[in-house]
């Protein structure tokens, strides 16, 4: 017979004792000593000669099986999960407070039918507010108010209908695992040895029943301590709930993914409803106007697989001050002071008495992305002379310190996606081969 308690390990060295210190005796780490539960076996089970050996099987042996995917029936998050849900399935999405989580999960437990939804933060009154202003019914979602992890398993298992409906459970969600605990544990709610073990718990019940499961991770400003990232390397599917909360645009990306691909990103919409899947995103990032204004160049920028166009606007005023103000929304700002020098030192833009503006519209970020550098640096030219770009062109490229066009990654799918929405005078490394050179031929 099995009996459970619970040490103090060491995430580096792997020491353990009975109770919990702030330094490891052992390699004086500071804390690194995690409550982590044991599994003592007692009696005949103990023996080495009555324990089962797993034996081998070679690759080729192995039968292949046909998955057959659940759809969550929003495009948008079955394109990042890799085409819908598998069954068995666990799924974080991590993300900061407020940022749609919980609003998400409830759509989607609305979508794919039975559905039990453990709400360890929440009232049953508050996620009822919530599904009436979302103009949920929600027959099928069973909810249930607990945060002790083996009555939820023990309630799964035991009860697999949902309001004594005939269906079995499709999904489950936990909102959230930071609210999670295990009486076999003596930590509070949210630390790190609850929260990696009630994960395990639930994996398991996913493994065990081929249930998905959505569980809930939030992002603190301190890092990742009792957080997300202690339970990547548990669960199937990472995605990261990215967006400012003061403005519509949700992004959700594809972090880690056993059954898709990783690069994937794809783009929602926070209304009155809910979250709304963006099949056509440039309608939030472009202006309704084909014409380019002074200052303003339309890019192409990738998210995951997707090229995606957005607009970069730019000013630049005379200052009276001794240092000129440099500001950038949705750019890295030492990458903006870099581009500012280069035009400067290449392109003889006095950029010294200007004061500079820059500015991503639509809210999204691209500090990641280079591919934007031509565009931020026509878009400051164009502020500069007063003089707006072609009609329908757009600027693709990587400018390099001595002022050279550099060719960037999928550039030809970025070209054509363009030219589908209209922008047929691609501005890349293939039309100019130097900064100083697009700038003569397009805005002098």
């Amino acid at each position: 017979m099995a009996k459970f308690h619970s040490q103090y390990v060491c995430q580096q060295c792997g020491y353990a004792q009975v109770g919990w210190s702030g330094r490891c005796p052992e390699c004086q780490s500071w804390g690194s000593l995690v409550e982590t539960v044991t599994r003592e076996e007692k009696g005949s089970e103990s023996k080495p000669g009555n324990k089962k050996s797993a034996k081998p099987v070679t690759l080729d042996s192995i039968p292949v099986k046909s998955t057959v995917r659940i759809s969550t029936k929003i495009s948008e998050l079955d394109r990042v999960l890799g085409g819908g849900l598998v069954p068995g399935q666990v799924v974080l999405i991590a993300g900061e407070p407020g940022i749609g989580k919980s609003t998400i999960l409830l759509q989607v437990a609305s979508q794919i039918g039975e559905t039990l939804y453990v709400s360890g933060e929440e009232s049953s009154g508050q996620i009822k507010l919530r599904a009436e202003r979302l103009g949920i019914k929600g027959k099928s979602i069973g909810l249930l108010e607990e945060t002790d992890v083996d009555l939820i398993i023990e309630n799964a298992d035991t009860n697999p209908d949902v309001h004594g409906s005939k269906n079995p459970l499709k999904a489950i969600i936990i909102d959230s695992i930071q609210t999670m605990i295990t009486t076999d544990l003596s930590g509070m709610a949210g630390s790190v040895g609850q929260v990696r073990e009630c994960a395990s718990r639930l994996v398991r019940l996913a493994k065990s029943t081929n249930i998905p499961i959505f569980i809930v991770g939030h992002v603190t400003k301190q890092g990742s301590v009792a957080g997300p990232s202690v339970l990547m390397h548990i669960v199937d599917t990472v995605l990261w709930f990215e967006g400012d909360k003061t403005l519509p645009v949700r992004v959700i990306r594809a972090v880690k993914n056993r059954f898709g691909a990783t690069d994937e990103v794809r783009i929602f919409s926070m209304e009155e409803k809910g979250l709304v899947s963006m099949d056509s995103p440039e309608k939030i990032f472009l202006s309704e106007t084909k014409n380019n204004l002074p200052g303003t160049v339309i890019t192409s920028v990738m998210e995951g697989s997707r090229p995606l166009l957005i607009e970069v606007q730019s000013l630049v005023v005379p200052t009276k001050m001794a240092y000129p103000k440099r500001i950038a929304q949705g750019m890295d700002t030492k990458r903006f002071e870099l581009l500012l020098a280069i035009l400067q030192r290449r392109c003889n833009i006095p950029f010294y008495e200007f004061d500079a503006f820059v500015n991503i519209a639509g809210g999204i970020s691209i500090k990641n992305d280079p591919s934007a550098d031509l565009a931020v640096c026509l878009s400051l030219a164009s502020s500069y002379f007063d003089k707006a770009l072609p009609k329908g062109s757009i600027a693709i490229g990587e400018v390099g310190l001595l002022g050279d066009v550099r060719e960037v990654v999928a550039l030809d799918k970025r070209v054509k996606e363009a030219s589908r929405l209209g922008y047929r005078i691609p501005i890349t490394s293939k039309a100019i081969k130097y900064l100083q050179e697009g700038i003569r031929k397009y805005l002098k």
